[in-house]
């Protein structure tokens, strides 16, 4: 699919979405970082500056060997933004951020089963945590790829969580369901173990999710739709 150009109105979607993480309780302070692939590579928010004090000039332009241009530095974790373009072509927006639920799962070093049919949202039927790494790594950004696998959401041992997506709206989409699945996880934990969805309900729902919250001529008909569809009187 085609990427946009490094334009001011991208980098201004990106400062938007970095700083939407604060507002939604996503994140505190400068932790996090916000990405967006453009037709050249990708932009990255930088490293150690406020989002209330970001402007276009301050988004950091960087390819994908790893290299950037200008003054700013970009985020210490631009490696794993990096590492999800080169190895998810459909992925057009990076988030991660240490929301506060999802953290506290991941300081467990534990991921989101099939608790909730919602899980899906990640594109999977379940929700991995990454084993430990140093942040900024190399190392890092290894077990991300691999906690991912064909899924778009995973945990970060003893760090946060990182989500992706097509556009930014929906990489932050899933980022802020990710943290609401976790807040739901530890609170029916806080009670016990709570039921596991079988992997034969989980398929069906995610075959349910390629049509999910789409309208008639958005729907992919192989799928089939995602609900007993009503039936429609002009």
């Amino acid at each position: 699919m085609p990427f946009p150009a490094d334009t001011p109105a991208l980098r201004r979607d990106i400062i938007e979405t970095a700083r939407a993480l604060p507002l939604k309780g996503l994140t505190k302070g400068t932790s996090g970082n916000v990405s967006a692939r453009a037709a050249n590579g990708f932009l990255v928010t930088p490293s150690g500056i406020p989002y209330a004090d970001l402007n276009e000039d301050l988004i950091v332009a960087m390819d994908l060997e790893g290299t950037y241009r200008g003054d700013t530095l970009p985020s210490s974790e631009w490696r794993m933004h990096m590492d999800i373009y080169k190895a998810k072509p459909e992925a057009g927006a990076v988030v991660h951020c240490h929301s506060p639920r999802a953290t506290a799962l991941a300081c467990l070093n534990r991921g989101i089963p099939a608790f909730h049919y919602m899980v899906a949202l990640a594109g999977g039927d379940r929700i991995d945590c990454a084993p430990y790494a140093t942040f900024g790594t190399a190392a890092l950004s290894d077990v991300m790829i691999a906690a991912l696998g064909d899924r778009n959401a995973c945990l970060l041992a003893n760090h946060g969580q990182i989500a992706c997506g097509p556009t930014l709206k929906k990489a932050l989409g899933v980022a802020d369901g990710v943290e609401e699945l976790a807040d739901q996880y530890l609170s029916a934990l806080s009670v016990g173990e709570p039921d596991i969805l079988g992997d034969a309900e989980m398929a069906e729902i995610l075959r349910k999710f390629k049509n999910y919250g789409k309208q008639p001529d958005e729907m992919d008909t192989a799928h089939g739709a995602a609900f007993d569809m009503p039936v429609r009187r002009d």
